[in-house]
This record gives structure tokens, sequence and C-alpha cells, in this order.
């Protein structure tokens, strides 16, 4: 029954491959709207209680986007290794991060906050490229138009925006306050190292002074990248002929 749930038929990821990727981008918008709106009462204090209830929230919308994510890439590749070793990689942040992280009841107690943060991060961004991958690859795929490939090329844009984030949370957990920032670190680090992110993929003012020259440096890298993927996927999508005509 295991590897029913974990293998599925080609006709199967025909089938639910739309749907993924709408779930899969839902889940975004939902996770960048929590980072970038609600963070103000966790940046100023968070172990009030309504800060508590922001992480928390935050929590079960980020657990469901990684299992969305290995959900997403099993339409992807038949590679069992693969498969497994996602899933594994992805069950151990969940668990790990939901133990050290749960804002009422700290059950698991870390000597060590910021090596601890640096294994679950250092762990997921490899993930979220991994999916990046196959889903670039499945987009450019395919001889036609379809609400799949749409689906798909806003997945990808929206996770590039999460995974230059994490890249960035990742820096300034190793280097504090490269962002040019000191804020905690954990949820209100990684939301203000999200709207950095999703600034720049933006084109937006991040509003930052004294960002670090190896930050500055990976913020054109992502500037450029969301420029020259939208470029290519604009043109890629606008060039497909529909179903119906490509019939005719």
């Amino acid at each position: 029954m295991f590897n029913k749930l974990i293998f599925k038929t080609l006709a199967d990821r025909t089938r639910e491959k739309q749907k993924d990727y709408r779930n899969v981008v839902i889940i975004q918008v939902i996770i960048i709207v929590l980072g970038l709106t609600l963070t103000e009462p966790v940046l100023v204090d968070s172990k009030s209680q309504e800060s508590k209830l922001i992480i928390s929230v935050f929590l079960l919308f980020s657990t469901t986007y990684m299992f969305l994510l290995w959900d997403l890439l099993r339409n992807f590749t038949d590679n069992r290794s693969l498969i497994i070793t996602i899933f594994v990689v992805l069950s151990g942040i969940v668990v790990i991060g939901s133990l050290g992280e749960f804002p009422y009841y700290q059950i698991l107690h870390v000597p060590d906050r910021r090596i601890y943060l640096l294994f679950l991060h250092g762990f997921l961004f490899p993930v979220e490229l991994t999916v990046i991958g196959f889903t670039i690859r499945d987009i450019f795929s395919g001889g036609f138009l379809s609400p799949v490939k749409l689906w798909g090329a806003a997945c990808v844009y929206l996770m590039i925006g999460i995974s230059f984030g994490s890249l960035y949370d990742l820096i300034t957990i190793m280097r504090p306050g490269a962002l040019g920032i000191n804020v905690e670190l954990g949820f209100p680090n990684y939301s203000e190292c999200v709207r950095y992110s999703f600034s720049i993929l933006g084109g937006v003012d991040p509003g930052i002074d004294g960002t670090s020259h190896f930050i500055r440096n990976i913020s054109v890298l992502e500037g450029i990248w969301g420029a020259l993927y939208s470029m290519l996927i604009i043109g890629k999508l606008l060039g497909l002929p529909r179903p119906d005509n490509e019939t005719k």
C-alpha cells in the first residue's frame, strides 16, 4: 500500500499534475502573505500570545507545503531512491522543526540554535532546488499550451522567491547581521529574508541598508535569474499552440 502511495503511473501523474501545481501555488501564496503581513508582532515580541499563534499557523502551512513538494515531485520521476530520500529528508525536517519550533512548548531543547537552523535549512534548500529543476523541465517539455504549464510557471516563480529566502536565511544564520538587520533567528529572521527575496525578485527596493557584499551579489543573481526566467517562460508559453489548434 505504501508503494502505491509513493509511486504513480504515468496516467495518474498526468491526471493529477495540474491539481498538484495548483495546490502548491495556493500554499505558496498563503505562506508568502503570512510572511509579509503578520510578522510585526513576532518581530516585536516572539514570546507573546499573538506571536505564538502566528508561528503555529505558519508551521502548519509550512508542513503542508513540504508534503505538497514531495507529492509534486512524484509526478516527474520514477527514481525510487530519489523519491524515498526526499520523503525521509522532508519528514525529518518536519518532525525536528516542529519539535524545536513549537511556540507553546519546546519539546526539543536545542543547545546550539544556529546549528539546528543550519541543519533544517541546509537540507530544505537542496530539496527546493531539486523540485524547481524537475518542474522547469516539465514546463519546457510538450508541444502545446495547457493550464498545467501555466500553473507550473507560477509554481516555479514563487518557489524561486521562497528558495532564495531560504538561502538568505542560511547566510544570515552563518553570518548574523549580513542582511543589514538584527532580528531573532527562526521565524522572524526567515520572514525578513523571504520579504527581501521577493523584493529583489519583483524589482522593488527592499529598503534595507548595510547588507553584506555577498548577499548583494546573490541578490543580483536572483534578479537576473527572475528576469531571465520570466522572459523565457513567456516566450515559451506564447509560442505554443493550444491543443485544439494542434489537433486541427
